[in-house]
C-alpha cells in the first residue's frame, strides 16, 4: 500500500514539474559583454509551445514582443522590445507571495510587460511604473529590464512591493550579471523553483563574464541550448548517454533546455550614445534545439516583420516555430502511460555521427549570425536601420532558413 502511495505522488510530482513555467534567464552589463553593449536573456517555458513575434503600436513608444500564437489580440507578452530601446522579461517566481487557494499565481505579469513596453524608456521608468500601479499587482515575477542609456537590472516584484537589483553595480551584481530562474532572493529561502537550472546557469556565466565571452551566439550554444544537471553531474553532449553506451533516450528533468520550452530570446542593446533603433531582438522560436536564430527590430516592424517569426494568417501559427515544435514532438515520441511524455529520444537532437537537430542546425544558425553581422556593422557606423536593407535582409533569411528545413528534415 506505502509503495502503490510513494508511485502515485511521484507520478503526480512528475506531471505538477512539468507544467510550471519554469523560465530561467540572466540580465547582463555592457561592462562584461565584448562589445559594451548589454544583454536581455529568457529561455520562456510554457504550456503554450507555439510563439510569434508580433509588432504593437503602443500608447507612448511601438514595440516587438513574443506572444502565444493562438492570440490573435494578445492581452499578454513575454519578453519584447521598444522604440526607444527599453526591453523587459520576465521569469515566474514561486516563492514572493503566499497564493490564495484558487488564485491564479502572477496572472497580470504578461499584462504588467505589456504595460511597460508602451511607456517605459529606462530603467527609472519601469521603476516609477512598478511604484504607481495599483496594488494588489497580481504579480509575482522577476522582471529583466535594459535600456539604451545603459540601464540594467532585475526586479524582483510582488503583489506590494519589489526589490531592485542593478547589474552595473558591483554590490548587487559582482560579476556584472544577475541569473534568476524561478524562485527570487528575496523570497521565501528554499522555495520556489528552478535552483538545479539557476545553479548551472551560475556556473556557466561566471567564468564567461570575466574573460568577456558573453554574447548573443555564446548565450544560445551554451545556454540555450545547454543538457547539463549539476546536481547529477551529468552532460548528455558527453557522449556517455548516446548509443552504442545507452539506448540513446533519456528524462528531461532540470535542463535548461526543456520539452516546455517555447523559445529563447536574446535583445542585444546599444552603447550609451547610439541609436536605440538598432537595439536588436535575436529570437530562436520553438524548441530551441531545432531551431535557429533571426533578428527583429522594432524599426519597419509596422510594415515588415520576418514570415518565419510572424503569426501566419491562414495557420495562426509562426513557420519557424511550427517546424520547431514538429522536430521536438519526434523526439518526444514516447506516449505509452502517464509520465511518459518525459522521455525523449536525445539520440536525435545528439549524437556520435553529427547528426541530431543541434549539430545540423548549428551551422545555420552561425551562417545566419555571419550574415547579419556585416548588415548590422554597417547599420551601427551610419547610425540608423536601413528598412530597405532590412526589408532585403529579412527575405534573404526566409528563404535561407526555409530551404535549410527543407533540406536537413524534409519541412
Amino acid at each position: 500500500m506505502k509503495r502503490n502511495l510513494f508511485v502515485a505522488f511521484f507520478i503526480l510530482l512528475a506531471f505538477v514539474c512539468n507544467h510550471t513555467w519554469a523560465c530561467t534567464s540572466a540580465v547582463i552589463s555592457g561592462k562584461i559583454t565584448p562589445d559594451g553593449r548589454p544583454l536581455l536573456w529568457k529561455q520562456r517555458d510554457t504550456d503554450t509551445a507555439q510563439n510569434s513575434v508580433m509588432y504593437f503600436s503602443g500608447k507612448r513608444f511601438s514595440f516587438v514582443a513574443i506572444i502565444n500564437s493562438n492570440e490573435k489580440n494578445p492581452r499578454d507578452i513575454w519578453i519584447g522590445t521598444n522604440s526607444a530601446g527599453f526591453s523587459i522579461m520576465n521569469t515566474q517566481s514561486y516563492n514572493l507571495e503566499k497564493v490564495k487557494k484558487g488564485e491564479d499565481r502572477g496572472s497580470d505579469n504578461g499584462r504588467i510587460m505589456k504595460l511597460a513596453l508602451e511607456v517605459c524608456a529606462t530603467v527609472e521608468d519601469f521603476k516609477h511604473f512598478l511604484d504607481s500601479i495599483k496594488k494588489p499587482s497580481l504579480t509575482e515575477a522577476n522582471f529583466g529590464v535594459i535600456d539604451a542609456k545603459g540601464g540594467a537590472a532585475m526586479f524582483e516584484t510582488g503583489y506590494y512591493k519589489y526589490t531592485m537589483y542593478d547589474v552595473n553595480n558591483p554590490k548587487d551584481a559582482p560579476y556584472g550579471y544577475i541569473a534568476r530562474t524561478n524562485f527570487s532572493f528575496a523570497g521565501e529561502v528554499n522555495n520556489g523553483a528552478g535552483y538545479v537550472r539557476y545553479m548551472q546557469e551560475d556556473k556557466i556565466l561566471m567564468p564567461a563574464s570575466a574573460t568577456k565571452q558573453i554574447t548573443p551566439s555564446w548565450i544560445f550554444k551554451e545556454l540555450a541550448r545547454s543538457f547539463t544537471n549539476s546536481l547529477l553531474g551529468i552532460d548528455l553532449k558527453s557522449g556517455d548517454f548516446n548509443r552504442p553506451k545507452t539506448s540513446g533516450w533519456f528524462v528531461d528533468q532540470d535542463f535548461i533546455a526543456r520539452k516546455s520550452t517555447s523559445c529563447s530570446v536574446v535583445v542585444q542593446g546599444v552603447k550609451v550614445g547610439e541609436n536605440a533603433e538598432l537595439t536588436t531582438m535575436w529570437t530562436v522560436l520553438g524548441y530551441p534545439p531545432a531551431s535557429v536564430v533571426v533578428p527583429v527590430w522594432v524599426k519597419g516592424a509596422s510594415e515588415q516583420l520576418p514570415a518565419l517569426l510572424a503569426r501566419n494568417a491562414g495557420t495562426k501559427l509562426s513557420p519557424l516555430c511550427d517546424r520547431a515544435v514538429t522536430l521536438r514532438d519526434r523526439a518526444f515520441s514516447y506516449t505509452q502511460g502517464l509520465g511518459s511524455e518525459r522521455y525523449f529520444n536525445w539520440e536525435l537532437i545528439f549524437n556520435k555521427a553529427g547528426k541530431g537537430y543541434m549539430q545540423l542546425l548549428e551551422p545555420v544558425e552561425d551562417a545566419v549570425f555571419q550574415r547579419v553581422a556585416t548588415k548590422l556593422e554597417g547599420w551601427r557606423k551610419n547610425g540608423f536601420v536601413d528598412t530597405a536593407d532590412q526589408a532585403l535582409l529579412y527575405r534573404e533569411l526566409d528563404d535561407f532558413i526555409a530551404l535549410k528545413y527543407k533540406e536537413l528534415f524534409d519541412l
